[in-house]
């Protein structure tokens, strides 16, 4: 039986917080669909104090933000986009288009097709989120998608330099000065001067998420996100120092974003509760960390790896970072998770920004039935069929017929009658079951 060394008391407060983000942005969305240009202008003027000319960037604008950055950050995108292309690409060619011929004279088949249009939101509010071109703009281009429209909200009066390179090296085709529920309805809804995307992905505050969500149907989406989420299994091979870290780093996202440890230690628990309250005492962001922690975080003690493996499902976090004697037996045994880090060498930031797997992932327990971002959820995987014999159509025909007349549909049947009367020269009366 697990062991509750500190809970979440703050966690039942969010379905009434729910509540008034999601009829907040269901009025947004309204006015930007009824005034187009004219909504997103002033709710862009009254949210982020932005409402240039166009707030589209041009190549010299884009030229111009990219000289600001620093040669080593530059370099540093590039690095980063560079692994994330390679992986991405290294996906892509495990998804083949197939065709089979199934029965004599029966061809199946699937292509793998790129959406049209695609908008990539890149949060850039108190934290920047450079990462989030990579992962959104780049894996779509690497899918084969042919518009990509990248938005990030204004940054100290103007586009955010380090976004604009990081977008433009991943090769967006239009990119947006534009923030918030105003980018996600422009993008999705198409205004006079944006033309509407076919999907929206990438990550964002609640008022994003919940704009997805609303839209989702009249446009595709990567998945639904709420906070980020970590959880930390560890045994006594590691020190309260890491899991710690660990759990700060993922917890200064925002004051929502739960971090949980679970372990097999009682000592290594207690420990890592008071390294926490160490390290928020030289933490630079420990006032958002300290909150999060306080009101989402959670320490619980398991009697062994079975149990842990057990809670962690149950809990299907976004990021779950094994750091125990045999990390592969979680990544044997975990079926629900967001993206898995095995091992001590590696962490979360590791996953947020470089090392090449996508950082947007599934939160609020939808890993149980949803993966995150990658360059499969840009493609659609679209069936075909081909029947070349006369004997192969009347074959398929007389099965066909008899199962649609055995569910009523007597148009079915005769879609099916009419090819085994022309293609199997049988004479089977109308609305009538093939023998």
């Amino acid at each position: 039986m697990a062991t509750y060394l500190k809970t979440a008391p703050a966690a039942s407060t969010r379905a009434e917080t729910d509540s008034k983000v999601r009829t907040t942005v269901e009025t947004i969305l309204a006015d930007i669909e009824a005034r187009g240009d004219q909504a997103v202008r002033e709710l862009s003027g009254k949210f982020d104090n932005w409402s240039p000319p166009s707030f589209r960037l041009t190549e010299q604008d884009i030229e111009a933000a990219i000289a600001k950055v620093a040669k080593r950050d530059l370099e540093d995108i590039r690095f980063a986009q560079a692994q994330v292309r390679n992986f991405a690409q290294k996906q892509k060619a495990a998804l083949r288009d197939i065709e089979v011929e199934t029965l004599p004279g029966v061809i199946l088949g699937h292509r793998n097709i790129p959406v049209d249009a695609v908008g990539c939101y890149v949060p850039g509010g108190k934290y920047p989120m450079v990462a989030s071109a990579h992962m959104s703009v780049l894996t779509a281009k690497v899918a084969g998608v042919k518009r990509v429209v990248a938005s990030a909200p204004p940054f100290k009066g103007g586009a955010h330099p380090a976004i604009v390179a990081a977008m433009h090296f991943a090769g967006a085709d239009e990119i947006l000065v534009l923030g918030g529920v105003q980018a996600i309805g422009a993008m999705a809804l198409g205004t006079e001067t944006i033309a509407p995307v076919d999907m929206l992905v990438g990550p964002g505050n609640a008022f994003v998420a919940e704009a997805k969500r609303q839209l989702y149907g009249r446009v595709g989406i990567d998945l639904f996100a709420g906070p980020t989420e970590t959880l930390v299994i560890a045994d006594d091979t590691v020190d309260a120092e890491i899991c710690a870290t660990d759990l700060l780093g993922q917890a200064e996202h925002g004051p929502t974003s739960p971090a949980i440890l679970l372990t097999t230690s009682d000592k290594l628990a207690r420990a890592t509760m008071d390294e926490v309250e160490r390290l928020l005492t030289i933490l630079p962001t420990a006032e958002i960390a300290r909150q999060s922690w306080r009101d989402f975080g959670e320490v619980i003690v398991c009697a062994d790896d079975a149990e842990m493996v057990t809670i962690a499902n149950s809990l299907a976090f976004e990021h779950v970072q094994v750091m125990t004697r045999d990390p592969d037996y979680f990544l044997a045994k975990m079926t629900n998770y967001g993206a898995l880090f095995l091992g001590p060498r590696t962490n979360v930031a590791f996953g947020d920004k470089v090392i090449g797997t996508n950082h947007t992932l599934p939160t609020r327990r939808a890993a149980r039935y949803t993966g995150g971002l990658w360059v499969g959820k840009f493609l659609k995987t679209c069936t075909y069929q081909k029947v070349l014999t006369d004997e192969a159509s009347a074959l398929v025909g007389a099965y066909d017929s008899r199962l649609s007349m055995l569910e009523g549909f007597a148009g079915h049947a005769e879609q099916a009658n009419v090819r085994v009367r022309r293609y199997g020269r049988r004479n089977v009366p109308y609305a009538t079951a093939a023998d």
